[in-house]
């Protein structure tokens, strides 16, 4: 049963779902982040009372910044500081949705839900998925299991640590990886398939803009000759995630220059090209391995883990 008298926050970051194509055009090619909150709200039917709407920035979520991440976490702290509020959803692009969603939770985890949304197909497509995913999104903010950070997409519904882009284009674009969905959407409700995890939130997680170190992803592939880690160690960098093949492994020649990188203090940390499973600590390897994070989630740990300990 959903909360009632409740208040759900949506706030508005651009992407797809507000995206405009041109009338009569091809509906790949449009511009994301045309239309505010309010607009996408309108569009939905049957949306419960007690909507408050921001619009917290306008971007495609391809162009996402540590910035954003900060002003985002801090409205969503705010909002869900009112005891009024049942959750938050928050309307995003698909390109870098997880990346949002795991840092989110790890910098809040809150008790309440943070629920992000998003579309494949741009607002003035003739079907537009937009709309059944934002109506799904707020069901599952008022739903009274729900809590931390959650996605909504094509009826389902990802924890933020598992959740990632996997198709290009198509409307079921998003799973989760072995761990597989938390939930799905069916008739207007959420039908749970395990509890949503529950983190401790990061203390002092209000750095300024200047504080947030250089961390990069460097990809292992043939002919790795570890020239890039060089250039990387040259600007400054303080952490480096190599991606690596099967189970983390390294070219031996990137693997070289990583040690040198770390040499001159250099966090450095493995993971893996591959789509699915985790990448295991074994004897003899010199670099921690990131488990079962995808590439950029290893990235916004590290980069945690250097600012917290800076």
């Amino acid at each position: 049963m959903q909360k009632t008298n409740a208040v759900v926050v949506v706030l508005g970051t651009g992407g797809t779902i507000a995206g405009m194509s041109a009338p009569g055009g091809d509906e790949r090619v449009y511009r994301a982040a045309q239309l505010g909150v309010d607009d996408l709200l309108r569009a939905v039917p049957g949306l419960p009372p007690g909507l408050v709407c921001e619009q917290v920035v306008q971007v495609d979520s391809k162009d996402m910044s540590h910035g954003v991440w900060h002003r985002l976490a801090e409205r969503i702290a705010f909002h869900l500081a009112s005891p009024a509020v049942a959750g938050v959803v928050v309307t995003h692009g698909t390109d870098t949705l997880e990346e949002t969603a795991y840092f989110l939770q790890r910098v809040l985890a809150p008790v309440k839900p943070v629920v992000l949304t998003a579309a494949m197909r741009p607002a003035t497509a003739a079907l537009p998925d937009g709309p059944r995913n934002l109506r799904d999104a707020v069901t599952v903010a008022l739903d009274p299991k729900a809590t931390g950070v959650l996605a909504v997409m094509a009826g389902s519904v990802f924890a933020a640590r598992d959740v990632r882009k996997a198709h290009t284009s198509r409307l079921d674009a998003f799973e989760a990886g072995d761990a597989g969905p938390l939930g799905v959407l069916e008739a207007g409700a959420t039908v749970w398939r395990r509890d949503p995890p529950r983190d401790t939130p990061l203390a002092g997680w209000r750095w300024p803009e200047g504080a947030w170190p250089r961390v990069e992803l460097v990809t292992s592939h043939a002919g790795a000759d570890g020239a890039l880690v060089q250039a990387l160690c040259a600007l400054g960098t303080r952490g480096i995630v190599v991606v690596g093949t099967g189970n983390g492994t390294v070219h031996e020649a990137l693997d070289r220059r990583l040690h040198e990188a770390r040499a001159a203090g250099v966090t450095v940390w493995r993971s893996s090209r591959c789509a699915n499973g985790a990448v295991a600590d074994k004897p003899g390897d010199d670099f921690p391995a990131a488990g079962d994070l995808t590439p950029a989630k290893a990235r916004i740990a590290l980069l945690l883990e250097l600012m917290r300990d800076a």
